[in-house]
């Protein structure tokens, strides 16, 4: 069999991943999509409390549409918000039931190469196909040949620890038991429990930080959670731009979400530290946790804590490819620049494809929010976009591959996350796609019982891949 008869293999069966294969399929390629998790969408799944900054109208790919419509499916309303169990159980796993054997699920990637050639061979290097190597749920190892490779992988298995250079703070991981990097579903009555009449401190500065923020102070203003209370720790100082675009943020959802955000400090429910950088987690006689800072501050103890510190690449995988990475974002060398928080919010990204995505290895693509490496708030509509232009170069249409076309709202509240204590710049860990109503005040709720039938970016819109 030549190169060219093998499949691409996707690695992902998130909103990116499942696109990539519907773009292939499109282009009579045969995708093999690889998804560690037991369902499609697992990573959205892990946040399926959480509501979308995006409407429906801008979170399905039209190409998956077209596949999914003669099934029977029915889109939602365009005008309305997702949550992430919304988005898996209505979106992705018809689109993954739609595309069958295609998909494999709890099939892990442990490795990635070119058949016979680690990352040192030149020798034919090219005209060999990519072996992948798979392990899947009930033990059992496979290698997979392909033409290419797309990671869609996403980055939310790899959190950002507490610490404020970058590794985990001293005691960080001692005190596991009292720490979680997700927002937490206080819906959940185990979960709720857990917060209800305690102290609380939220590590991060994002999208994400508002939301477990909200979800405090909507705890604290119920019957059941007399007493609780946030401690909300900033790297930098409180400015204008803290809390987001507010109303003119066009993303308005995301703009509500900063003004609960704000609403909740104003109340009372939460104080602000700033220019708080954790060096260690240190405990009490009663086993609370007290925060130290690189500056010697110690906080008041808390009894739980929420890091929510952003994501990065797990790239240990790909090790045996020749990846081009910028060093500072871990994106793809060609795209970096696009994208660098310094200097760009969500909606100055300038529109790319197959190029900027493209490395040294030949066929070997990183795409979805795996593809902004470091960098905040990537949108669902980048990662449709990137994999369309994939797909073309895949099949060799440079023509269509080369037009890509994209405009992002502007934001105003994704750039500077690169920036060392400029009180003047914000910082943000989640994500957000797309438009929606003039922003108000929001209450956090649970999302409504979802079916098949009937009906990620974690933090509101955070896409995961």
């Amino acid at each position: 069999m030549s190169t060219q008869q093998l499949p691409v293999a996707v690695i992902g069966a998130g909103p990116v991943g499942l696109a990539a294969a519907i773009h292939l399929v499109e282009r009579g390629i045969e995708p093999l999509v690889l998804e560690r998790g037991s369902r499609a969408g697992a990573a959205v799944r892990e946040w399926n409390h959480v509501r979308l900054f995006s409407t429906w109208g801008e979170v399905v790919d039209p190409a998956a549409e077209k596949l999914l419509t003669p099934t029977g499916w029915t889109r939602p309303d365009p005008a309305t918000y997702p949550s992430g169990g919304d988005w898996a159980e209505r979106y992705l796993q018809p689109l993954a039931d739609a595309l069958g054997d295609r998909v494999r699920t709890g099939a892990t990637v442990t490795g990635v190469s070119r058949a016979g050639r680690d990352r040192i061979v030149d020798a034919d290097r090219g005209q060999q196909p990519f072996v992948v190597h798979v392990e899947y749920a009930d033990g059992r190892e496979q290698r997979v040949f392909a033409r290419a490779v797309i990671d869609a992988s996403g980055t939310w298995a790899t959190a950002g620890p507490a610490g404020g250079s970058g590794l985990p703070a001293l005691g960080e991981k001692a005190a596991a038991d009292r720490i979680t990097y997700r927002v937490p579903d206080l819906n959940d009555p185990t979960v709720r429990a857990r917060y209800a009449g305690k102290r609380t401190a939220v590590i991060g500065s994002g999208a994400s930080a508002f939301t477990a923020l909200a979800c405090l102070a909507e705890l604290a203003e119920s019957e059941d959670g007399t007493g609780t209370h946030a401690v909300w720790i900033l790297r930098r100082g409180i400015s204008g731009s803290t809390f987001g675009g507010g109303t003119a943020d066009q993303l308005p959802a995301r703009g509500a979400l900063g003004l609960a955000a704000k609403a909740a400090v104003d109340k009372g429910y939460a104080d602000a530290v700033t220019g708080f950088r954790t060096e260690a987690f240190e405990r009490d006689a009663d086993g609370r946790l007290v925060l130290v800072g690189e500056d010697g501050r110690r906080l008041d103890p808390v009894d739980e804590v929420i890091v929510l510190t952003g994501f990065r690449p797990d790239l240990s995988f790909l090790d045996e490819l020749r990846l081009g990475l910028d060093e500072r974002l871990q994106a793809p060398v060609e795209l970096a620049p696009l994208i660098d928080p310094n200097q760009h919010s969500c909606g100055t990204v300038y529109p790319h494809g197959h190029r900027e995505l493209s490395h040294p290895e030949q066929g070997v693509y990183l795409v979805g929010m795996k593809s902004y490496g470091r960098a905040p708030t990537f949108l669902a509509m980048t990662g449709y976009e990137q994999v369309r232009s994939v797909a073309a170069a895949i099949a060799g249409d440079t023509e269509s591959a080369d037009r890509v076309e994209l405009t992002l709202p502007e934001t105003g509240v994704c750039g500077g996350a690169g920036l060392f204590d400029t009180p003047a710049t914000q910082q943000t860990d989640g994500g957000g796609c797309c438009a929606a109503p003039e922003p108000q005040l929001v209450k956090v709720v649970a999302p409504t019982a979802v079916s098949t039938a009937a009906e990620e970016a974690p933090a509101g819109g955070c896409c995961g891949s």
